[in-house]
């Protein structure tokens, strides 16, 4: 007998299925670009992050020292002129350049040479300091740590000016030896970065730069520090970006995958109503029609002769196969309903061997229920009774010469679930019958219509359980059931059948 048309047009569009989601330009793949895009747009913002992060450290320090070594020499110049004793209106700033030296009042010669001369040895032992000068308003070096640059002037030197020009208490900056820059002759070369800090010496009103002092340090400790910053800010935000990049994308994996098994459930939903509105056209077109044709069979095997009864026969034989197709259509098409319920698994194995036992025997195979106990499981009596129906009748076309079909139960009290396994003998299947096996219309049976193995696991995930099969050609199948375990339940006893 011809297979119905419903494999024909659910393999159509299984297989427009399949070509959809081979075909990358209709499918968006969130994890890739999610992965790409998350990807470029954390390392940048981290990037950025510990640039700014760093920036604002090393700025920080440096302006800091800077001020530190301000507050120094105008604290010291204060003092020196205390210390020799000149008194009124006057700066240290006014004594420094000895080209316009003049008794002031309050303030003789004598008195001005000691001020100078105390300051500047304060100065010129500054920790850390590679190199100071002093400038005159006029940009001209009038003392240096290096006598090679006193009276050179310095012209065109735009933080100089700056200095000058803006009167701050001081300005700072960080940068390499700058070869061949005039006012950087040091007498002990720097490692490598150098500190340049401008400080201003004003009037008494605070007006007028009466002069500059630029100091080059390279704060050894400082600079180490700084080194360690550095290290820790790149770590901490890259050890803060990867931590965010995993956690998003763990998230979004998780979001991936379930949106792909709603996408999947969907599609499967849609063929069961598919296969719904067709189960019922033929329910009415095909069942009526059926039942006339058997009865009409069963009274004409009545009235015919012998010879012509063998046709009938099989008549009636073919119009029961396929009532029989039209039932597991229905049945596959109609949704699972009804609350779970507590089950002894135990007892129902018992009633679907018992059933079995005629067949068993004439089949030559050997069944064990290996299990002397087993709690009670979530699920229906009569929906876990088809799935065990299912199991048995698979298990016994597989070995048409006899074997033995083993029954395993194992719980586990732990994880709440219960494994149950059927282990048989029989032929077994190829691996790419194995990747078929749960899809609806599949069969590997002479006559079969390939709905039982998709109703045991639509069964089974119905009330939180899972199915599996592994099978190797030629050696046997093994079908393993996994399901949740009821609360409270009680337990059954073994039973062998052989």
């Amino acid at each position: 007998m011809p297979v119905l048309p419903f494999k024909g047009l659910l393999s159509q569009g299984q297989e427009g299925e399949a070509a959809r989601e081979q075909d990358p330009t209709r499918q968006f793949n969130l994890l890739r670009w999610f992965s790409l895009v998350s990807l470029i747009i954390i390392a940048t913002v981290t990037f950025g992050l510990g640039a700014i992060s760093i920036r604002f450290v090393v700025n920080e320090s440096v302006e800091r020292d800077a001020m530190l070594t301000a507050q120094f020499i105008q604290t010291i110049a204060a003092s020196e002129l205390r210390h020799v004793g000149i008194t009124g209106r006057r700066t240290m700033g006014e004594f420094l350049d000895t080209r316009h030296s003049a008794d002031l009042p309050g303030a003789s010669l004598e008195a001005q040479s000691q001020a100078r001369a105390e300051f500047l040895d304060h100065v010129s032992h500054l920790p850390d300091a590679l190199l100071v000068n002093i400038y005159a308003p006029d940009r001209v070096i009038i003392w240096s740590t290096n006598p090679d640059l006193i009276g050179k002037p310095l012209l065109g030197d735009t933080d100089l000016e700056e200095a000058f020009v803006s009167k701050e208490r001081v300005a700072s900056s960080f940068h390499k030896k700058e070869e061949g820059s005039e006012e950087q002759e040091f007498l002990h070369p720097p490692e490598d970065l150098v500190i340049e800090n401008y400080i201003p010496l004003f009037d008494t009103d605070e007006q007028e730069v009466q002069a500059i002092v630029e100091v080059y340090k390279e704060p050894r400790d400082l600079i180490e520090r700084m080194e360690r910053g550095y290290k820790m800010i790149w770590l901490t935000t890259a050890m803060g970006g990867a931590l965010i990049y995993f956690g998003l994308f763990w998230i979004v994996r998780r979001a991936a995958a379930l949106l792909d098994s709603q996408q999947k459930q969907l599609l499967t939903n849609e063929t069961y109503v598919l296969l719904g509105e067709m189960s019922s056209a033929v329910a009415h077109s095909l069942r009526n029609p059926l039942a006339t044709i058997r009865s009409s069979a069963e009274l004409a095997e009545e009235l015919v002769e012998q010879p012509a009864k063998k046709n009938i026969t099989d008549i009636i034989s073919q119009v029961d196969r396929m009532s029989k197709w039209v039932r597991e259509l229905l049945m596959s098409s109609r949704p699972l309903s009804g609350d779970s319920e507590a089950v002894d698994l135990i007892a129902t194995t018992r009633d679907v061997l018992h059933s079995y036992e005629q067949q068993i025997a004439n089949s030559g195979v050997q069944v064990e229920l290996a299990s002397d106990y087993a709690p009670y499981v979530v699920s229906q009596r009569v929906l876990l009774s088809q799935v065990l129906n299912s199991l048995m009748a698979n298990a016994l076309e597989a070995m048409p010469s006899g074997g033995s079909l083993k029954i395993g139960i194992e719980p586990n009290a732990s994880a709440r679930t219960l494994c149950m396994t059927f282990d048989d003998t029989g032929r077994g299947m190829t691996q790419q019958q194995q990747a078929m096996v749960f899809k609806p219309f599949f069969t590997t049976k002479q006559g079969g219509l390939g709905v039982g193995l998709m109703l045991v696991k639509r069964i089974m995930e119905r009330f939180g359980g899972r199915v599996s099969l592994t099978s190797r050609e030629h050696e046997g199948t093994s079908v393993k059931l996994q399901f949740k375990i009821a609360e409270g339940g009680e337990y059954g006893t073994q039973h062998t059948v052989g």
